[in-house]
């Protein structure tokens, strides 16, 4: 689990392409820290586990199905991505909740200055577009953001010079793709009150029962 706060900006050093996976090889200082084999680091949004590690960069495997469902396929050597690692028991929540699994990408459409703030707005699918709301949630590479608005194809986001600068939204241009997780919470709420889910069922949890209760 992630909380979208970066903590850095790493550079894709090497890339070891097989038929349908590849290995990242990542320039990278403060993720380091602590670091184990097996431990899990978001490379713009996308949780990918560590297999090797050295001073100045870690190596993890990227698998067929990530290839396919994020823009990790279009890293070239010298790319600079968005890490984050995995969330401490004791550290701050100071995003919101990160699976590190991809929903899909998006196309920025947009990209509007606004005084100190810029705006970007960014095309999605309907399966994405969905479990977007306003003033709710969502990751762009990885980064905790708020929605501002929301259209049918399309939502925006406002965001701040430090956001900016820290991540790699700073480089993004009208027409590069990007990675999406919506608020997982929409998520698992969806899924408890589909028609005919057993487990809904046996559990009690039906849209009359939330909305009885407040929920609504």
């Amino acid at each position: 689990m992630f909380t979208g706060i970066i903590e850095e900006i790493g550079t894709v050093r090497q890339i070891q392409k097989g038929r349908h996976s590849a290995v990242l090889h990542i320039e990278a200082r403060t993720v380091l820290e602590g670091l184990k084999i097996g431990d899990s680091i978001a490379v713009n949004g996308v949780c990918l586990t560590v297999i090797s590690f050295h001073s100045d960069g870690f190596a993890a495997d990227v698998m067929h199905e990530t290839l396919n469902r994020s823009s990790l396929a279009h890293l070239r050597s010298g790319s600079h991505v968005n890490l984050e690692r995995a969330m401490s028991a004791n550290g701050r929540f100071g995003g919101h909740m990160v699976a590190g699994h991809v929903d899909g990408v998006g196309q920025i459409i947009r990209i509007q200055k606004d005084d100190t703030a810029v705006w970007y707005t960014v095309q999605a699918a309907s399966s994405v577009m969905r479990y977007i709301v306003e003033k709710g949630s969502v990751a762009i590479d990885g980064i905790s953001l708020t929605v501002a608005e929301v259209s049918t194809e399309s939502f925006s986001v406002s965001v701040i010079p430090h956001t900016a600068t820290v991540t790699v939204l700073s480089e993004r241009r009208v027409g590069d793709t990007v990675n999406l997780e919506t608020d997982i919470v929409g998520k698992y709420v969806e899924k408890l009150l589909q028609p005919g889910e057993a487990k809904a069922a046996s559990s009690g949890l039906t849209e009359e029962f939330l909305t009885r209760y407040g929920f609504s």
